[in-house]
């Protein structure tokens, strides 16, 4: 079941949301929605999404491995809000999640109903167009809300021209 959106509601507004994953291709996402957030006098949310699977260890050594794994992500997180308030000048919202990328993200879509689009950029390389492309756009796939998903060619000037 699909929450309604709010963004049109007053007192609210439209979020576009993109995902820090660590892949060269997300920083042209992050830039396509912040553009597109300032553009229409929207906002912009930032997902990290830590992955599941990774502390089953001794409970000692797994609360260690997932506070060191919730301050790196807070660290690379802190570095992309900046770079968005330095080169498009809005603070976006961060987020940062334990678990499945798409559960997460799906969760969030649920939680937020100001979020209104899914900004991805697609690699080009031989492995295909990436794991959140694929899985979002997979056969079968049921999505929320619209998922906006840029070719990884697109130069900066482009982007802001299609913003």
């Amino acid at each position: 079941m699909v929450s309604k959106r709010l963004s049109r509601l007053e007192g609210h507004r439209r979020k576009f949301m993109a995902i820090i994953d660590g892949t060269p291709e997300c920083e042209m996402a992050v830039h396509y929605a912040g553009r597109r957030a300032k553009n229409s006098n929207g906002g912009l949310v930032l997902l990290f999404v830590i992955p599941e699977g990774d502390f089953q260890q001794w409970l000692g050594v797994e609360q260690i491995m997932r506070a060191e794994a919730q301050e790196e992500a807070e660290a690379i997180m802190a570095k992309a809000a900046q770079r968005v308030r330095d080169t498009i000048g809005i603070d976006p919202e961060i987020v940062i999640r334990e678990g499945n990328a798409t559960e997460q993200i799906n969760q969030l879509v649920e939680e937020d109903r100001d979020i209104a689009i899914l900004v991805l950029a697609a690699s080009s390389t031989k492995e295909g167009p990436g794991p959140l492309v694929s899985a979002v756009a997979g056969r079968g796939a049921t999505f929320p809300i619209p998922v906006t998903v840029l070719p990884d060619t697109l130069t900066g000037e482009e982007i802001d021209a299609l913003a």
